[in-house]
């Protein structure tokens, strides 16, 4: 059986999408396609989970999808965005010994994102 190898992309729809592009690329270090091509992760442990209709485990009743990055430290990129005037939600119940630490911020069109620092 043939597999996937990971993500191509991540699509979306915004109010402002230059302005969201550069906020992603200004906070988080997700570059934008170029003519060099488009930005390079690196490799790591990706999960795919698609989470019931009336979850809580992110934010907005409206929103069907939170995108949730992989970090390096934690502690690091929470300081950064903090300095940057972004507010970051953490909390004790989010960090899981097996599964790593968590945070949570929200783009400037108010669009979840999960800061993961995995365990593994």
């Amino acid at each position: 059986m043939q597999k996937v190898n990971g993500f191509g992309g991540v699509f979306f729809r915004a109010k402002d999408p230059a302005a969201l592009t550069q906020w992603y690329a200004q906070h988080l270090g997700v570059d934008p396609v170029t003519d060099t091509g488009p930005w390079q992760q690196a490799a790591g442990p990706t999960v795919f989970a698609p989470f019931p209709e009336d979850t809580d485990y992110f934010s907005r009743d409206s929103q069907a999808f939170m995108l949730n990055f992989r970090v390096a430290d934690l502690d690091a990129m929470a300081a950064q965005l903090e300095a940057a005037g972004i507010e970051v939600d953490r909390r004790a119940e989010w960090d899981m010994p097996e599964v790593g630490r968590f945070a949570r911020i929200h783009d400037p069109e108010g669009n979840p994102v999960e800061l993961w620092q995995p365990a593994f």
